[in-house]
């Protein structure tokens, strides 16, 4: 039910579209094309195994931990709406 001038359903439309631009910024990261042999940041070599498992990877294991590790995720819109999501 929905409430004023949103239309029923609202609420599950804009978790639909949270999440959809989640993993469309998700598959926009992901490595395409040819993998290198050797890491990009290290210089060790990528082992085959993960050059097949992750086409067009550019880093090993340890580098892309580290990577990982300082990215942080960031929300790009507020669909809440609400005045407290507001104040944050």
């Amino acid at each position: 039910m929905a409430g004023g001038f949103a239309k029923d359903g609202a609420v599950q439309d804009q978790i639909d579209a949270t999440v959809a631009d989640a993993i469309k910024r998700a598959r926009d990261q992901l490595p395409r094309g040819e993998s290198p042999s050797h890491c990009e940041d290290c210089g060790k070599e990528i082992p085959p195994a993960r050059r097949e498992a992750v086409p067009g990877v550019r880093l090993c294991v340890a580098c892309q931990a580290e990577r990982d590790a300082g990215a942080k995720t960031v929300s790009g819109y507020n669909r809440r709406g609400s005045k407290d999501s507001q104040l944050r």
